[in-house]
This record gives C-alpha cells, sequence and structure tokens, in this order.
C-alpha cells in the first residue's frame, strides 16, 4: 500500500459554495499550513456545536432526551464533524441508519460552512508543492456545458487535475471528463470519497465497477517533479 500526503479543502468559487478541491503531493509538515488547518478545525467544532444546539431543540419537541457535544466527540478518531453527530443520534435510536439521520436531522438542523476562497486555495497549494485537483466535479453541476465552463476557467486559475473517477459519476459521465481533462491538459484522478456514511462504498471502492488504476498515481507523481 502507497500513502501519498493529501487535503481536500471545501472551496467557494464564484457562485458556487463547497467545491472540494485536493491537495496532493502537499508539504504535510508545513507549518503555516499547519496553523491554518487549525484554525479550520475550530471553526468546524464551533459549527457543530450549534448544529448539535438546533438538533437538540427539534428532540425536544420530540420529546427525546438531547445528545451533547462530548458524545459526538468521543467518535471523532481525528477531525470531529457531521457523521460523528449523526452516529450519536443512530446509537441512541433517533435514527435508523447514518443517511436517516441526515435526512431528519443534521440536513435541517445545519450551519453555515466556512470556506476557502479559490484563488487562496490554489495558491496555498502550488506554495506546498501539490498539486491541484477538483474533486467529484458533477457536485457543482451536472450540466455539461456549464462544467465544462467551469473547468476550464479553474485551469486558467492553475488547476492540475480533475477526479475523473469517483462514486458520483457514472460511467458516461467519466468519459466525458476524461475527454475534458485530455482536452485541457489536466490529470485525471480517482476517489472512493469515503466519509463512513455512504451506503455501498468502502475505502478504495464503491458502486458499480469502480477501480482506480495506480497508473493514476504514478502519472500524478510524474507532474510531481516537472
Amino acid at each position: 500500500m502507497e500513502v501519498i500526503p493529501a487535503v481536500e479543502l471545501s472551496v467557494q468559487f464564484d457562485t458556487y459554495q463547497d467545491v472540494h478541491l485536493l491537495g496532493y503531493l502537499i508539504d504535510h509538515r508545513d507549518r503555516t499550513f499547519l496553523d491554518k488547518l487549525a484554525e479550520f478545525r475550530t471553526t468546524r467544532d464551533q459549527r457543530g456545536q450549534a448544529i448539535i444546539a438546533n438538533i437538540n431543540v427539534k428532540l425536544q419537541q420530540e420529546k427525546k432526551e438531547t445528545i451533547t457535544y462530548d458524545e459526538a466527540v468521543n467518535l471523532a478518531d481525528g477531525a470531529f464533524g457531521r457523521p460523528h453527530i449523526a452516529r450519536v443520534l443512530v446509537n441512541r435510536g433517533y435514527a435508523k441508519d447514518m443517511q436517516d439521520a441526515f435526512e431528519r436531522y443534521l440536513i435541517p438542523c445545519d450551519e453555515p460552512k466556512r470556506y476557502f476562497p479559490m484563488d487562496e486555495a490554489l495558491a496555498e497549494i502550488r506554495r506546498l508543492g501539490g498539486i491541484a485537483v477538483l474533486a467529484h466535479p458533477t457536485s457543482i453541476s451536472e450540466e455539461r456545458k456549464v462544467l465544462a465552463t467551469v473547468i476550464g476557467k479553474l485551469a486558467e486559475k492553475g488547476l492540475q487535475g480533475v477526479e475523473v473517477y469517483n462514486n458520483m459519476c457514472n460511467a458516461d459521465e467519466s468519459a466525458f471528463l476524461a475527454r475534458l481533462a485530455e482536452d485541457l491538459g489536466l490529470a485525471a484522478t480517482g476517489g472512493s470519497d469515503f466519509h463512513g456514511i455512504e451506503g455501498g462504498i468502502e475505502m478504495g471502492t464503491g458502486r458499480g465497477q469502480l477501480a482506480i488504476p495506480h497508473a493514476l498515481a504514478t502519472a500524478l507523481k510524474s507532474m510531481h517533479h516537472l
């Protein structure tokens, strides 16, 4: 098994919020970047506390016992996030599974997320010596003209790759993304985008016949040394 240092950032670009930008082969020991991530984690924790407060209002209306921040944090092995809150709701018997917890509690009780501006995120990945890749592009839009325009603009700004193979795409969409990446001179990557809550997905595998060849990692590393 080969492990490469990487990060996934929630980014804002034009009118699109929560665009996910991957930084592969970054210097993951960079102090400035680690401090910035720590600041985002603090904001994320505060968001989590606010979501729990909202959920507790809903639980009280349903005559159910409230949940605590500590219950959720104790389930986190590393960064704390919404899936840990969902897990508490499942453990308590308030939701039948993770998806049910999100649909009935996490989504209606959500709080705004803080995003990296796109230019800043691209510059930071570049500063860290990494390769910037757009994750699961169809989450931005399933309209191919829109996607081609957005990815074209990002390529002009310094985007270096597109996640062609992912669990949000069917084979036809992956083929479209592969052609687009080739036309724009961008690397093709793949990922399972596994968070522990998606049905039919495990680490490194996915729905249908999702398989990500190691050759993609080799190509990425060859770009890194250019």
